[in-house]
């Protein structure tokens, strides 16, 4: 039900975006821009104010829904990192598509969402910090989940070897996710004020 609502989302950002670039050019409006030359990317870092979609893919490409060239954003890749930076009241919307992403990390108000069917990974790793937020349905032979400060996690699908490290004001919701192995670091007020007398 999730992957359909979030699939109708995006096609009527898609053809909302293409209806408005061609009646109203004079216009800011919003429109699809591919990006050309990324590829061979393996992770994702995500700061400010995005809403990231992965899904999995043999072909890379990284699509952005808004006007990118005149936005105030960045979107760069340098060695296998593919770093998404905007901070404008707008969320800047990507989608990402590859077979070799092993990590996502995002920060502030960033959201990361899986697109599809399940994100398919052999290593699958998670890092959110301050407000960031993920809705991911994965299936993952080995993930590590990290959720600093007030992050949100969302998780479904399947997972063999899971490991969880969790500040205590970040909340996890996983009751649609399946696990063999389970691994969980709790950080909380009281071992991170622990003063050795």
């Amino acid at each position: 039900m999730k992957t359909r609502i979030l699939t109708i989302a995006i096609l009527l950002v898609t053809l909302f975006g293409t209806t408005k670039s061609v009646n109203a050019a004079t216009t800011k409006s919003s429109v699809i821009t591919t990006l050309a030359g990324i590829n061979n990317i393996n992770k994702i870092e995500v700061h400010g104010n995005v809403e990231l979609y992965l899904s999995d893919g043999n072909t890379e490409s990284v699509k952005v829904y808004n006007q990118y060239y005149g936005e105030n954003a960045l979107i760069q890749n340098h060695n296998g990192v593919l770093s998404i930076a905007s901070y404008k009241t707008e969320k800047l919307v990507v989608w990402v598509t590859s077979n070799n992403i092993t990590s996502v990390t995002a920060f502030d108000n960033a959201e990361i969402k899986s697109f599809g069917n399940n994100l398919s990974k052999i290593e699958f790793n998670v890092d959110l910090h301050n407000n960031a937020n993920a809705n991911l349905n994965l299936d993952a032979f080995s993930a590590k989940i990290s959720l600093a400060d007030q992050a949100k996690a969302n998780l479904s699908g399947r997972i063999d070897e899971y490991f969880l490290s969790k500040d205590i004001a970040a909340t996890l919701t996983s009751k649609n996710l399946v696990y063999t192995h389970f691994t969980e670091n709790k950080v909380n007020i009281n071992e991170a004020e622990l003063v050795i007398l």
